[in-house]
């Protein structure tokens, strides 16, 4: 068998469909070119419409398909709408991508009641929200379907000056823990993925000089990711042949930051 058929057979995703929430965003948007080339019919997810709007054009311009969807990842009605517009479709969701995130830089005893509640809404509460309302619809059918968890390094390592992101994204991982044990009977598989540091918009603001010399000295690749880097374990999540036996997983794409010490 030629490779790339070979290649298509683990990783090819025709015929399904892709929900990234927060497919507007820079990382989200990777996912959804990663998705969308594999064959996958993509929903891009956000609620900046004009970076949605181009991320859909890209994607149509190199062959894909997609769509955009308007949503406050904080709001169940929400989700429940994006549930009825992919039936209206006949467009069951077979791949969840929960990408939704903010952060913010406040020292500890600073942090307001608002800044907190606002980080565990977005980064936390959208996960809930997600996979309550496609989590569901995926166990009523018997391929089940893949739910991905955009976590952190900062799960598993706690970062200086960002510790409601840095909470926030635990709890993200103990879920997802929990879920695949719960759904893992009835075919569905949910993961997580834990990007190391990825300029982005929700980050640059905490990326001051001394900050990128520490992380670039806890890096062995000493170099920031890019994220095209992500498409790779996304598609293994994804795939329901590559990633057939893949559940409860948190993958690391960090460049060694969660394996350095001293």
């Amino acid at each position: 068998m030629p490779s790339a058929d070979y290649l298509k057979s683990l990783f090819g995703l025709d015929g399904l469909t892709a929900v990234v929430v927060g497919g507007t965003g820079t990382l989200g948007g990777a996912f959804c070119d990663a998705l969308a080339g594999a064959g996958a019919f993509v929903y891009v997810v956000g609620r900046d419409a004009p970076h949605g709007a181009a991320r859909v054009a890209a994607i149509q311009a190199a062959g894909g398909q997609a769509e955009f969807f308007s949503l406050d990842a904080t709001r169940r009605e929400d989700y429940e709408a994006l549930k009825l517009h992919l039936a209206a479709a006949s467009r069951p969701c077979d791949v969840l991508i929960n990408g939704a995130g903010i952060n913010a830089a406040t020292p500890f005893l600073e942090i307001p009641d608002d800044e907190w509640d606002r980080i565990f809404a977005v980064n936390v509460k959208s996960v809930r929200l997600g996979c309550q309302v496609f989590g569901e619809e995926m166990l009523e059918r018997p391929t089940g379907g893949s739910i991905i968890n955009i976590a952190s390094v900062s799960s598993e390592i706690p970062l200086s000056r960002v510790y409601s992101y840095s909470a926030s994204k635990a709890a993200v991982v103990s879920l997802t823990r929990n879920l695949a044990r719960e759904w893992g009977p009835r075919k569905v598989r949910v993961n997580a993925l834990s990007p190391g540091f990825f300029p982005a918009e929700q980050n640059r603001k905490v990326l001051t000089p001394d900050r990128i010399a520490k992380v670039m000295a806890h890096t062995p690749m000493a170099r920031f990711g890019s994220p095209e880097e992500l498409a790779g374990a996304v598609l293994l999540m994804a795939s329901p042949r590559a990633g057939s036996f893949l559940t409860g997983a948190n993958i690391y794409v960090d460049g060694g930051f969660t394996a350095q010490t001293i």
